[in-house]
């Protein structure tokens, strides 16, 4: 063979040696010239190379658009919002990505990557001789680099097109190393239809990082790049099969893979990830995004042009507060809840939950189906201002505590009672429709009756109340407080379900407040540059932003004190006393859980709002049902309507966070006391009925004993007091005492107050200045004007002809015959009841009620216009 070589160039001497002079000189100039030619265009792509500019993506890579990607707070994709191309897209640096992809991708698109200079002469002389061969395209010359080069700088495919593909691709390769092409290639070039990048489409079609891709997953992605609408495996999977198939029989041929590695990815199927990566908590991705949960909401300072800027810098992940389990099971109870009520015209539900020690948000249910047009399902009802009901009574009462010296025994009237407002008498009425006279703060708050919270809103004003409520948060109700008056008790206001179980949530918290936060931590866009040492070693943040997470501002270590500790216990204990609010709700009721929990339901107006808002040690759950559009609900109560969604929500919640005991009272700052259940004041001897009850130990001290109940000596012959009666014919019985407030109620239900007289065969009763047959009206006895109010104002109708009347009324104690209606200076006498018709007079009038034996009522004013 040595001979032979040897002998070849000879001949091909001496055959060129035997041509004439003129011959060879064409020969040469042949050479010549095919050397030009095919160096040529090699020098020109050089030049050209030279003379193309970096494109500036590759720079700046902090300009590459990432989408934004939402997780739960434990790293489950929640949402992902597109970048501004529209598509998805997630930057990965090549050290996360793992082998598994590369050798894929190098396998289906350029197997001599590591040694072409940016363009493969191989490759095109192939594909020239294929097309020559074929009459069509059996394989494309493009390498890695040069595909690179058309997604940056798209050109149009002519042959100019391709030169200035091909001149970018030199000049990509001589600026960038093998890595770093490879890096941009996998995070620029299309994966499928509207992903860009690998991690993405990894993301959107297997729900799971690349580096965790199986050898036949890699295949798959690796062969989207060639086609991705032809292989988009959501049309089919048939031809992105194949095609992966082919791509593993490459990498076994290129020693990318192993025999036995390649036949067990070959049997694997495609699966794909369900709705491709998951659209959770849709109407919390758009508070958050929005700015409307506030500062304090975890994003940084700045309010809603803060959380835009987050996306307008394209951070590649924010971390929520939610846990995505929870948040899906109370999403399905909510849409359970709709459709088990819609025939009771309830067309919408929401639900929140807090956890109380961080104010982070659990779950976030803005309405039970986002897609639900009929229900107006795009609002969110945690946001939405709606009127709470007697959902703000906890806070009245616990302010009346603060500041007037109420606690859990103190006695409230609950009887019919007016209060004038600007526009009118304003007459506030129990669910029930009853009226249950003397009842202690407890079973006025666990039951939730009205005329008692309104009277102790009446007494702290409503200006005060209004500044408490706005103090916890409910910064809505932003209007006058003649606006609402004292009618706020009964939630005659509009506020945010967020808001007020936050307000709960400080109750919870012992009166600390807290802002509610949304955001755990997030990760701004910060993809590797292509010209730092370190631009494939940066170590990734959980999303794989390659970027540490930046978390939000610490929240205080402790929030602001809004309640006084000591009263803010007392009215957990009321809202957690399953016994107190049986009078109401009955046994076995939607409050009742199987672990101690405090709840509070409300109803607006007209059935238009259902709140049920309650909370364990550890979380608060607040619930919403009602419809959109404002419409009313067909007599659903909070009780009915939202307080079953709020007992499965807190039924869930306590699956995330077990439930636990509400802390002992503090001994130092509470005591249980013994209290006379109808008064709740010290008990006497007399007192047939005692309760214990939860007191502030500044407030034991100053209870009184008991003046509700006296013992009396009663003729037993006709059941009227003896006076000078012989003991034999006397026994003593245990009645109760009213002031004027609650006498006339007292009368009405049949309670066992002492005789109004005296019995005859006893004759007179000392004390009573010799007036035979009269009770005494009692120590410190009082009447009181019971209607009109003070200040009240009456509007004579000039289209009515006939007399136009009101019913002066007064509360009488026991022991008063008659008393005298003192208008205007007239005095008129009257008995019982203690009613007068005057028929109205236009002008300004002020009326007191005296009385033999008691003391006369405070002089009150009205008008008539």
């Amino acid at each position: 063979m040595r001979a032979h070589s040897q002998e070849g160039p000879g001949r091909a001497a001496r055959w060129f040696a035997r041509l004439g002079p003129r011959a060879r000189r064409i020969l040469r100039r042949a050479a010549q010239i095919a050397l030009a030619l095919a160096v040529a265009p090699w020098l020109l792509l050089a030049t050209l190379a030279a003379l193309t500019p970096l494109p500036p993506e590759l720079g700046a890579p902090e300009d590459h658009a990432v989408s934004t990607v939402l997780l739960d707070r434990h790293g489950t994709v929640l949402r992902e919002l597109r970048a501004g191309d529209g598509a998805r897209a997630r930057w990965l640096p090549l050290s996360e990505a793992g082998d598994r992809i590369q050798r894929a991708l190098l396998a289906a698109e350029d197997k001599r990557f590591v040694r072409h200079p940016g363009v493969d002469p191989i490759a095109i002389a192939r594909a020239v001789g294929q097309l020559a061969a074929e009459r069509r395209v059996v394989s494309g010359g493009s390498t890695i680099t040069q595909q690179l080069a058309r997604t940056l700088v798209p050109r149009p495919r002519t042959a100019r097109g391709k030169l200035g593909e091909a001149a970018l691709a030199l000049r990509i390769e001589a600026s960038l190393s093998k890595r770093e092409i490879l890096e941009q290639y996998l995070n620029r070039v299309a994966f499928g239809p509207g992903l860009r990048g690998v991690e993405a489409a990894s993301r959107f079609y297997f729900d799971k990082p690349t580096r965790d891709l199986s050898l036949a997953e890699a295949a798959a992605l690796a062969s989207m790049p060639r086609g991705p609408a032809l292989y988009d495996p959501r049309r089919g999977t048939g031809p992105l099969e194949r095609r992966r198939n082919r791509v593993l029989d490459r990498m076994l041929a290129a020693g990318l893979a192993g025999e036995a590695e390649v036949a067990r990815a070959r049997a694997e199927p495609i699966a794909l990830a369900p709705k491709g990566g998951g659209l959770g908590a849709p109407h919390l991705v758009r508070a958050v995004l929005g700015g409307a949960l506030g500062p304090g909401a975890g994003l940084p300072a700045g309010g809603p042009d803060a959380a835009s800027r987050i996306v307008e810098r394209r951070a590649t992940s924010i971390t929520l507060t939610i846990d995505r389990g929870l948040q899906r099971e109370i999403e399905v109870l909510a849409q359970q809840t709709v459709r088990g009520l819609s025939d009771r015209d309830v067309g919408a539900a929401a639900v929140v939950v807090i956890e109380n020690a961080t104010g982070e948000i659990l779950a976030y249910v803005g309405s039970h189906d986002i897609d639900d047009a009929a229900g107006l399902g795009h609002n969110d009802g945690v946001l939405a201002l709606r009127q709470p009901g007697s959902a703000l009574k906890p806070f009245v009462y616990e302010l009346a505590m603060e500041q007037l010296g109420f606690t859990a025994a103190t006695v409230l009237p609950d009887v019919e009672l007016s209060f004038p407002t600007a526009n009118g008498n304003y007459a506030p009425r129990n669910y029930d429709g009853r009226f249950h006279g003397p009842v202690r703060l407890r079973d006025a708050l666990a039951n939730s009756y009205n005329v008692p919270a309104v009277w102790a809103a009446a007494a702290l004003g409503p200006e005060r109340v209004l500044a408490r409520l706005r103090e916890l948060g409910l910064r809505s109700l932003d209007r006058e407080p003649s606006r609402y008056g004292v009618a706020i008790a009964l939630g005659d206001g509009e506020v945010r379900l967020v808001d007020l179980a936050n307000a709960y949530a400080t109750l919870a918290r012992g009166g600390l407040y807290l802002p509610v936060r949304a955001v755990r931590s997030f990760a701004p866009s910060s993809s590797p540059s292509p010209s730092s040492p370190a631009a494939s070693s940066a170590s990734p943040a959980s999303s794989g932003s390659g970027a540490p997470a930046e978390p939000p501002a610490a929240p205080p270590e402790r929030g602001a004190r809004v309640l006084d500790a000591a009263r803010a216990r007392v009215i957990v204990d009321i809202l957690a006393d399953d016994r107190a609010r049986l009078a109401s709700f009955g046994e076995g009721n939607a409050l009742d859980l199987p672990f101690p929990v405090a709840a509070k339901t409300g109803t607006s107006k007209g059935f238009r709002d259902n709140i049920a808002v309650g909370f364990t040690p550890d979380v608060t759950v607040a619930v919403w049902v009602g419809n959109f559009d404002g419409s009313p609900m067909g007599g659903v109560s909070g009780i009915t309507g939202a307080g079953p969604l709020f007992r499965d929500a807190m039924l869930a919640a306590a699956r995330v966070r077990p439930p636990r005991p509400f802390d002992p009272p503090d001994p130092e700052q509470l005591a249980e006391v013994e209290v006379c259940a109808l008064s709740g004041m010290r008990p006497t001897a007399a007192c047939p009925h005692r309760r214990h009850e939860l007191l502030p130990r500044g407030d034991v001290a100053a209870l009184s004993p008991c003046d509700m109940h006296e013992t009396v000596r009663i003729d037993r012959r006709n059941g009227l007091r003896a006076g000078a009666c012989p003991d034999a014919a006397v026994e003593e019985r245990v009645v109760e005492r009213y002031d004027a407030e609650l006498t006339a109620w007292a009368r009405a239900a049949g309670r066992p107050l002492a005789p109004d007289a005296a019995s005859p065969l006893c004759g007179a009763l000392a004390g009573l200045d010799g007036a035979p047959g009269a009770p005494p009206a009692g120590a410190g006895a009082r009447v009181r004007v019971a209607y009109p109010p003070d200040g009240a104002r009456f509007v004579l109708d000039p289209s009515i002809n006939s007399l136009q009347a009101i019913r002066l009324r007064a509360d009488v104690p026991p022991g008063v015959p008659r008393v005298r209606f003192v208008l205007d200076g007239r005095s008129i006498e009257v008995g019982p009841p203690f009613a007068l018709d005057w028929p109205l007079v236009a002008g300004a009038h002020r009326l007191r009620v005296d009385a033999d034996g008691a003391a006369a009522s405070e002089e009150i004013a009205f008008s008539v216009e």
